[in-house]
């Protein structure tokens, strides 16, 4: 738009100056010049082809050109009293085009070419920048239009970045779905079929478990994850855990955590998992239920195994294994939280681990 309204304001200043002219007719051939040259550039421009460096560069050579030629087809008194015969208004077309391509800077120094090739017509410049504020227009067009491409262009490349997230996560949601569709199904198959078979085949039951864990822990991961890094959903990291011999009870809503302590919190309910597989029996399942109590975050971990005989806990530390305290128990104390055991023999062991929403100071 501003490329036309610049050429009729050029074709106005042709009919009103061309009789002045020294030489009228060439006057009129070169504005044949700058109207071709003026639709070849907007066409250029709207097809996309000519957003190019070599392009605009080209264009600043043209414009100066025709600028020059002023000396040509006017006398001195004419050029005195006058802006170059292009008009400097269509000159600014230049400047536009060198701040979109290039930015602020070049479309800053492409006005004072621009300035500086109206004052080598004149043989002087004007420093009278009250009468005269040409050169501050050509600098504010330069440094505007630079700023405003810039801006945009990272506009642009932030919207691109975000529609290429959006695609990768929605191509990755599906790739879930049909792994959890299939695979992860398989293997749950196989290694509970596996297990009831028994024998050689328990060994390749318990391969396919840990297949299956290791999927869905892989599935889980790729999870849309809240916006802000420092915020963990503890919903999302336990049902990593699910198996066939591991079933996960979350809320429907996400269960947010300071990152820290959520990751802390999944650590403890790893340990308590791993001890359940360790020493509940090959045939017992757990149990782990995320519960949201608005201040605090309880995750229960139980199992229907053999459980802890009484006095086995303080057997153990007296003989120095404190892997419970110091993995579950010394965690939840660390958090500010709490770890409450209930267990006994042939009644399963359930761990309740409770954290508080602001988690602990590590005192």
């Amino acid at each position: 738009m501003f490329r036309l309204l610049s050429c009729l304001y050029a074709l106005g200043f042709q009919f009103a100056v061309n009789p002045d002219l020294d030489h009228p007719l060439v006057g009129w051939l070169l504005f044949g010049v700058l109207i071709v040259v003026s639709i070849v550039y907007a066409i250029a421009y709207l097809r996309g082809f000519g957003r190019r460096p070599g392009w605009v560069i080209v264009e600043i050579v043209v414009v100066l050109v025709l600028m020059l030629s002023t000396e040509v087809i006017a006398g001195d008194q004419w050029v005195a009293d006058n802006q170059s015969w292009p008009t400097t208004l269509w000159a600014t077309n230049a400047v536009i085009s060198a701040a979109i391509q290039f930015g602020p800077i070049a479309g800053m120094l492409t006005g004072l070419a621009v300035m500086a090739a109206a004052a080598a017509l004149k043989g002087y410049v004007h420093i009278d920048l009250g009468r005269h504020a040409t050169l501050v227009i050509e600098l504010a067009v330069g440094l505007a239009v630079g700023m405003a491409a810039q801006t945009a262009r990272r506009a642009h490349a932030e919207l691109q970045r975000a529609v290429r997230l959006s695609a990768a996560l929605e191509e990755r949601e599906r790739l879930s779905r049909q792994v959890h569709d299939g695979a992860i199904q398989v293997l749950a198959l196989m290694a509970r079929r596996g297990r009831e078979i028994g024998g050689e085949t328990g060994r390749l039951a318990e391969l396919a478990g840990e297949q299956e864990r290791a999927l869905r822990r892989l599935v889980s991961s790729a999870e849309t994850e809240p916006a802000d890094p420092g915020i963990a959903d503890v919903g999302a990291l336990v049902r990593r855990w699910a198996s066939d011999r591991v079933s996960v009870s979350v809320p429907a809503e996400p269960v947010l955590l300071d990152a820290t302590v959520a990751g802390e919190l999944i650590a403890a309910v790893g340990n308590a998992l791993d001890n359940s597989e360790k020493h509940a029996g090959p045939d017992a399942r757990a149990y782990v239920l995320v519960e949201d109590l608005g201040d605090a975050v309880t995750v229960s971990v139980r199992d229907d195994g053999v459980g802890i005989p009484d006095g086995r806990l303080a057997e153990a530390a007296a003989e120095g294994r404190l892997g419970i305290a110091k993995s579950i128990v010394g965690r939840m104390n660390w958090l500010g939280g709490r770890a409450e055991l209930s267990t006994g023999t042939g009644a399963g062991t359930e761990w309740e681990l409770t954290v508080p929403r602001t988690g602990g100071s590590g005192d």
